[in-house]
């Protein structure tokens, strides 16, 4: 079997490799810029994870911010649905805890986030009160 390259399948091969060698350069030297300024938590709350697996009773949220910033905390349902607001308001700099008593909901899956103008963090909980 004879394999007939025209002029113009080689030039297409020659732009196709010249785009992506130009694209793996772009890329490279936007991962090492990302690196070397990293991303500023300054600019974001730290929502923390539970100790325990399965909530029970009065659960605390723990979160902590560096700057002023105003935050909505909510609970979800399984399917993200907005079952509880514990609150919206602004917080000053340092760490913080929001009580919620899980009596007020039934045994199951939930996830708790926590909102501000520049994010969006949620995590998964389970509920278990017997």
């Amino acid at each position: 079997m004879i394999l007939f390259i025209t002029m113009q399948t080689v030039v297409i091969y020659m732009f196709v490799s010249i785009v992506l060698i130009i694209g793996l350069l772009v890329y490279r030297n936007l991962l090492r810029k990302i690196k070397k300024e990293g991303v500023s938590l300054v600019d974001y709350c730290v929502l923390y994870s539970f100790e325990k697996d399965v909530q029970t009773g009065e659960i605390e949220f723990y979160f902590t911010n560096e700057k002023k910033k105003t935050v909505l905390f909510q609970i979800l349902s399984e399917s993200l649905e907005v079952i509880h607001t514990l609150t919206e308001k602004e917080f000053n700099p340092g760490g913080h805890i929001l009580r919620f008593d899980s009596k007020l909901l039934k045994n199951g899956i939930y996830y708790y986030q926590l909102k501000t103008e520049n994010q969006e963090t949620k995590k998964r909980m389970t509920i278990s009160n017997n």
